[in-house]
């Protein structure tokens, strides 16, 4: 009677000491299964075991800094980070990560120096670099895109990192929330009358002083999304088996419907990045399209990142329909 006595004395204690410090059994199963090893399969097929949820990230490309972010996982490197700085708003990054230099190529000195748990390339990058990464720290490599499935790429690459990363839960609210947006969208756009209504996106570059046109096909990331708010591609060109991207010229924008609306999306500090409304304003190609003359060319807002994640195209959704409401 005496040892059961001491060991409910001895159990109660117990009990009280975790409840003053704020410790409960649930939490010490978190922390038990926080604990256990992760095991991620990559583009390649290539197994990549983690001894548990990684902390201290390193990302090579920006559509993968914007999921971390998203998921409330700050990276600890970034690739290029003044550049995502300036062309992802919908995400922005919260602390200093270290920068390791150019998404192509990044500097396995600085990514060796800040001792990650895991670096996240993406097959844009060389498969020599990743081959050196993997030298120097645990990696895992996602395919950048995929123009037979966008969205579908997109969210596979979010869940691969929230398995890393210990935020499931997380990722499916982003889905969740993705999904209720692009509904959202497109019951307003067929409220105010644009469902199926012809629809480009581009962006477009200055060579030499010749402006080079490129579309977004029905496989890019911003084609697709489009699609799904109800909008019909105006696009003919065939675009790459990654990103969806087409090119043409100036001339060939004549080929488009008389009826289509037009968007882009540039950032005042690349002005090579927006010949919309520089140098194609005294061409006269340009000034004499249907589209043009009604003024159903739309500058989307900067910043948001045309290849990114949930947050980038849930803006997008947002400025698409905020444009073609005005008309």
């Amino acid at each position: 009677m005496r040892r059961l006595v001491l060991t409910a004395a001895a159990a109660t204690a117990a009990a009280l000491a975790l409840s003053a410090c704020g410790t409960t059994e649930p939490a010490a199963d978190a922390t038990k299964k926080a604990a256990e090893p992760i095991t991620l399969t990559d583009v390649s097929g290539a197994k990549v075991t983690l001894d548990g949820p990684a902390k201290k990230v390193v990302a090579t490309e920006w559509n993968v800094v914007e999921h971390l972010v998203s998921l409330g996982v700050e990276p600890a490197g970034v690739a290029d980070v003044k550049g995502y700085t300036d062309w992802d708003k919908a995400a922005p990054l919260t602390k200093s990560p270290k920068d390791i230099g150019t998404r192509g190529e990044p500097s396995m000195d600085t990514v060796a120096a800040i001792k990650p748990d895991l670096v996240v390339a993406t097959t844009d990058l060389p498969a020599a670099a990743i081959a050196q990464l993997k030298k120097v720290a645990p990696v895992v490599t996602l395919r950048a895109a995929d123009a037979a499935d966008p969205i579908g790429q997109m969210t596979k690459d979010l869940d691969v990192l929230a398995k890393a990363t210990g935020t499931e839960k997380r990722a499916d609210e982003l889905k969740k929330g993705f999904e209720a947006k692009l509904a959202e969208g497109r019951k307003a756009l067929a409220d105010a009358g644009h469902a199926g209504a012809p629809y480009a996106f581009a962006d477009g570059y200055v060579v030499s002083n010749q402006v080079s046109v490129r579309p977004y096909t029905s496989g890019s990331l911003i084609g697709a999304v489009s699609e799904k708010l109800g909008l019909k591609n105006a696009w003919t060109v065939k675009g790459d088996k990654d990103y969806g991207l087409g090119a043409t010229d100036v001339e060939g924008l004549t080929k488009l419907p008389a009826d289509t609306r037009f968007a882009y999306i540039a950032n005042d500090q690349d002005k090579a990045s927006s010949p919309y409304n520089t140098v194609l304003t005294k061409d006269k190609v340009w000034t004499n399209l249907p589209f043009v003359k009604k003024g159903a060319v739309h500058r989307l807002p900067d910043g948001i990142w045309m290849f990114g994640g949930t947050a980038s195209m849930n803006q997008y959704v947002d400025s698409v329909v905020t444009a073609l409401k005005k008309k």
